[in-house]
This record gives C-alpha cells, structure tokens and sequence, in this order.
C-alpha cells in the first residue's frame, strides 16, 4: 500500500495533478474514447461571463452538467461536454465602466474603437483566468472545442442570422418605445429591466372639467390629448376630436378629446392624459389616431425646455416643485402618500427606466414563439422540473416583440447600412455612396440564443451532423423566459429542429441563511475559497445532495465540512481494504445486495434525480460498508489479513467508486490509482446496465 495513506486525504496535492492526467489523457474529446462507443451525448455549457470569477451558481452547473458526462461517459456514450465563454456584452460593459470610474475615466468621449479594445483585453485576461477555475471544478469537457462568442465565425454567423431574418422580414426597425437606461445610455429588453414594488405619490390634478391621476407629474408639460373608453357614458357628451381650453402647468392650453378602447373604465375617473413618448401604452395610442408626439425628458434623465423653469432639472429634483406650482394654480385635488407602484429599473444598476421612443431593430416574436409552443406541444422539448413547462409557455404566449439594439461598444455589431429611407442588411458596405453603417451592437442574447447551433458547427460542420441536436441543457431556473426560449426559437428556425430534447433547471445558490448573494450585502460566498478549504469533491457533494432540481439551494459551510470528512472516511476505507491481499471470491448476499443499489441509482441517473442518487451512493459508503460491513470484517481478521472477506471488500470498494465517481472525481481517480488498474476511472465502465438489466 501507498505510504500516501498514512496521511489524511490533501486535495490540494491531488488536485491540480489528477485534472492534468485526465487533460493529457485525450479522453475528455469523444473521439479518443476507447471501444466502439456508437452512440452520442452531447452537452452544452452555458457560457460564464468571461468578465470576472466564478461564483457559487456556476460551481453548481459545473458539477451537474460534469456529473451528467461522466456518468454518459462511464455508460459507453461518446460524451461531449461542449464548453465556452460569453463575452456578455451590456454586463461586461457594466464591470469595465465601474473599473474606470475607478480610474477616474469615462467609456462618454472614449474612442469607439479604443473602448473596444480596452474591453477585449479585459475580457481575455478574465477568460482565460474564468476558465482556470472551471478547470479547478472539475469538469472533464473538451477544452480543443471551446468557444468564444466573439470568434470571428461566431459574429460572421450571428450576422449572417439577422440578414437572414432580415429577408424573411422577421426582424425590422421602427420608432417605437423603449427601455432606456439614463445611467448606462442603452435601450434594454424587457428581460433585462426588474419591475419592484414601491410606494410612489399618486397625484389627482384639475385638467379642464376633468380630475386625472398620475405618478409621473414630471411628463405632463406636453400633455393635449384626453382620453377616454367610447362606452364611458360618464362622458358620452364629448366627442371624439373636439377641443376644450384649458389652464395647464406652464399656462392655457387647447386639449383634444380621444376616444379608445384602451382606457380603464374603472381606473380612477376613467379620464387620462396621454404622453406618447414616455409611455408604451400612451404611443400605441396615439400610433392609433395619427397623433402628435414629443420627447420631455432628454436621454440623461433630464428635463427638456418644454419644461420652461424646470428644464434641465432631474426627475426627481423636478417632480415635487411641479406639484408645488399645479398647487399653487389651483390644479392639485388631492395626493395619496401610499400608492403601490410597479416601478422599472435596470437590472444592473437600478437606474430607473424611462420609456423613450426610438429606431432600434426588434425581431417579430408571434411567428417564432409558435415554433416554439409547437415543439413543446409535440413532447420535442421537455422540462425538469414538469412545472416549468407552464411557465415556458406563458412567456411564449404573451412575448412582445424583441428590441435587439444596443447602443454600446462591447458586443456583435449589428449588419446594417443606412442611406435616408433606405435600409441594407449586409456585413459588407453596398455598393454606392452616402451609406451609413449601424453603430448599434446586438442584445447579447442574439448571439448567445444560437450557442448550441455555433458550438457544433452549424450549418456543415462535422460535429453538427454529428453532435446536433444536444441532448441536455442544464442552466438556472432564472434563465427559462431569457435564453432557454431563445436557443430553442433560433434552432427551430434556422435547423428546424430543437437544439435539445431536456431542459433541466436549477435553482439559485443562496447564502446559508437562504438570502440571494450580493455583493452589496457582503454575503457572496466564493466557491474557489471553499474548495481551498475544503476540497472540490466536498463542495460538488454540498451542491448536489437533496438539491431538488428547481429549487433554491441554501449553501452552508458546515454541509461542506460534513463532506470533507465523507472524503476522509472514503480515503480510509481505502486504506483499511488496500492493506489486505486481494484474495477469495465477492460474498454473493453482499454483491447481489449492491447490485440493487447499482440498478437504482442508475436509474435515478438515467432520470435527472442526481439529487437522490448521490444521497443513495453516500449513505451506502458511510453508513453499510463503513460502519457496518468493514467494522464487521475487523474482528475476523488472521494475522492481520481477512482472506475470507478480502475479495469482497475490493468488489465493494472497486464499484462503490464507480458510482461515486461523477459525483467526487478527485478522490475516486486518486484511489483508483492505487487499486493498479490500466484505465483511468473516468473510462471505466459503469457497475450496471440498464438496458440490459444486469450488472456489468
């Protein structure tokens, strides 16, 4: 027996070592797997942001998608963990503007092209360090496929999407109202903005022989148009285009009755004003009736000149001094202090988000969202777990159509050429003179909504006649109404087929008080520093063990320790049996024994529950053959041998580490050594065949 094992377990020597002999084997790239393995599995990891470390959550993805391709793998399957790395455009952009705030620089008066560059060397140094720690986890994907979203063919594919959307006339550009950013000068998809709760002043005003309400005094300079349902018979004496005189903020004013069906009856009076530009529902208003429309708040978040005194002012210096002078001419009814609002705000900065109306390009969702709905509806695409499925098609039933300009440096620019009223899809400048090339980048979602089609080799590569479509795509709970809907839109569309058959979601990774992690509440736990700590092993058991798929998992530390002392008892296990002499055949009541566990945790396996597979796999080494079958062993021994027993105890061992193995590939790789076999662990064959229905 090795003299290592007079030593407690040190992932810290092992580690790095055993990922480099796994590395130099070859055998993370299906093609060098030994036999005659037939059939393909395939796995696409979701891309980290190559813009900083890895947090909690992607130690969790790691380890499932990793325990999934081992456990393919060990079951004969070429498997083919596919992994990447996001360039994350708008987020990216975030992290490098606060990196020269702190520098005391700004991206506004920077170069184009020397921001770009700036960000891509800072995004490179990231990657490259991103990739380090996907490495340190674990996971056994084929590093000579990896990817990154900003791989000349991937932007060359991306664009020649949109041209292709452009022809099918799926995707176009309009003056339309957006989500914007005043903080980060960007238009968001409605994925992109939080709408939160809060308590807002509602205020009830005097406008002309009407009483209106609104949150937003602010917008109400430009304010002609009052509306109302068709069917109101509160109002059935006005007609639709007359016009009443009447005293507003900044003096008299003519004010033009409208009616549309769009108004709430039983909302407040059922009067409103409109202010098209800053107002989804007031634009389609007055899209509707050909009406006027006029910007008045800059895209700083300031008031414009429309505003007379208070132009130049911020929203919320302006608001109440507006109130204060409709007070003081008589206008302001009343005020509610406690209104529940839905307020919009930027997802990474909380900004508020002001509606504001631009050209930017939007993809017509009605026609892909079926796509969709109808792979769904043809069992072409399940969820785990099965409720999600509900929540997919509420998103695909009720979408709006997709803004997918972004009006930042760091992204996949958009292919398209401007010449006054003429507009040209193309990467290449159209022949003639006068054209105008988009500034604007893609939504990161466009690009990364392709990934499993990119990763392949779509259209002609060998790996997409090969490879595609996908087997699994495991990712967070979060991400079913933001990517999941988009990968399988785009392989529908552009394969016709679902670029996977499973979708398997997890939940998020909470602090140990079961608290969302932030780095503003101090509380963001570092998997990188607990594997230190602690082993990766430990951690991959912490994150999977009665992690249900779908729910939020509460990490603690002390779980982890717990774990790295399963490690320390398996690592003694392996001691106690590696010092007998392999000699006499297995116990048939006990192999037989673990041949039922072998079949019931393949099975799990074979269904998603990791969860409860793992559970079953630590039980059984810590509570039957440790604590009972090898303490039961002990006083049988002969001259400190146990010839009687010896065989079954390596039978035990050997297999026991074979279904461990996707779970804690460290130290079953490090123990496996040790039993002097030819194959590396991670090629070994898995203890049971399903389809069979029999060990192996």
């Amino acid at each position: 027996m090795n003299s290592k094992f007079l030593t407690p377990y040190n992932p810290e020597e092992t580690e790095n070592r055993i990922y480099k002999l796994w590395e130099d084997s070859g055998f993370f790239n299906p093609d060098n797997l030994p036999g005659d393995r037939k059939k393909a599995f395939t796995i696409v990891m979701p891309p980290p942001n190559a813009n900083g470390n890895l947090h909690s959550g992607h130690a969790l993805f790691i380890a499932l998608e990793d325990i999934i391709t081992r456990f393919k793998r060990m079951r004969g399957y070429k498997a083919l963990w596919l992994p990447g790395a996001d360039h994350a455009g708008f987020e990216t952009q975030v992290v490098f503007e606060k990196k020269l705030e702190k520098e005391g620089r700004s991206r506004f008066g920077m170069d184009p092209e020397v921001l770009y560059q700036e960000i891509l060397n800072f995004t490179l140094k990231n990657k490259e360090n991103m990739e380090s720690q996907v490495r340190s986890l674990g996971a056994s994907c084929d590093w000579s496929r990896e990817k990154f979203t900003l791989d000349p063919d991937v932007i060359k594919k991306t664009q020649e999407t949109f041209i292709k959307m452009f022809k099918d006339t799926l995707v176009y550009r309009g003056k339309r109202t957006i989500n914007w950013c005043s903080k980060h000068q960007t238009s968001l998809s409605e994925v992109e903005t939080e709408s939160v709760e809060e308590n807002t002043p509602f205020y009830y005003f005097k406008y002309g022989p009407f009483e209106i309400g609104t949150v937003r005094p602010e917008t109400k300079f430009g304010d002609k148009y009052v509306v109302m349902h068709p069917d109101d018979k509160r109002y059935a004496k006005y007609s639709h285009g007359e016009t009443l005189e009447l005293e507003w903020i900044n003096g008299p004013i003519t004010a033009t009755v409208i009616k549309d069906e769009a108004v709430d009856m039983n909302f407040g009076t059922g009067v409103m004003t409109i202010t098209p530009w800053h107002s989804q529902i007031d634009f389609e208003i007055a899209t509707r009736h050909n009406l006027d429309i006029e910007q008045i708040i800059d895209w700083r978040g300031k008031l414009l000149e429309i505003a007379k005194e208070f132009g130049g002012m911020k929203i919320k210096d302006a608001r109440e001094k507006i109130v204060e002078k409709l007070d003081a001419k008589g206008l302001l009814i009343k005020t509610d202090r406690d209104y529940k609002n839905i307020v919009k705000r930027c997802y990474k900065c909380s900004t508020i988000i002001e509606p504001q109306v631009k050209d930017q390009w939007f993809v017509k969702m009605e026609p892909l969202t079926k796509l969709a709905l109808d792979a769904v509806d043809k069992k072409e695409v399940r969820f785990i777990p099965d409720n999600y499925e509900k929540v997919f098609r509420y998103w695909m039933e009720n979408s709006i159509d997709w803004n997918i300009s972004r009006q930042i440096v760091w992204g996949i620019q958009i292919p398209a050429w401007f010449r006054g009223e003429e507009i040209v899809a193309s990467i290449e400048k159209p022949d003639g003179e006068g054209w105008t090339k988009d500034s604007d980048t893609f939504d990161t979602w466009f690009s990364s909504g392709q990934w499993p089609l990119f990763m392949t080799g779509y259209p002609d590569g060998d790996d997409y006649k090969r490879y595609y479509p996908t087997d699994v795509m495991e990712t967070g709970h979060d991400l079913i109404f933001k990517w999941v809907p988009r990968m399988i839109i785009f392989g529908l569309y552009l394969s016709g087929k679902s670029p996977f058959h499973t979708v398997y979601l997890h939940g998020l990774v909470n602090d140990a008080q079961g608290k969302k992690m932030s780095k503003s509440k101090g509380n963001v736990v570092d998997p990188m520093t607990l594997t230190s700590k602690y082993g990766t092993d430990a951690l991959r058991m912490t994150l999977v063990v009665g992690n249900t798929p779908g729910t939020d998992l509460s990490l603690r530390e002390d779980k982890i320790k717990g774990y790295k002392n399963f490690a320390n008892k398996l690592w003694n296990i392996a001691r106690f049996v590696l010092s007998q002499e392999n000699t006499g055949e297995p116990d048939k009541e006990l192999t037989h024994e673990f041949e039922a566990l072998a079949k019931d945790i393949t099975l799990d396996m074979e269904n998603y529950r990791f969860h409860i597979a793992a559970e079953k796999i630590y039980a059984y080494v810590w509570h039957r053959f440790a604590d009972e079958i090898i303490e039961e062993s002990k006083p049988a021994r002969a001259g400190g041998k146990i010839p009687e027993r010896a065989g079954t105890l390596y039978y035990l061992l050997e297999n026991s580490l074979k279904l461990l193995h996707p779970f804690m590939p460290f130290i079953t790789e490090e123990i496996w050594g040790e039993l002097s076999k030819e194959n590396l662990l991670m090629i070994e064959t898995w203890p049971f065949d399903s389809a069979q229905g029999k060990p192996i």
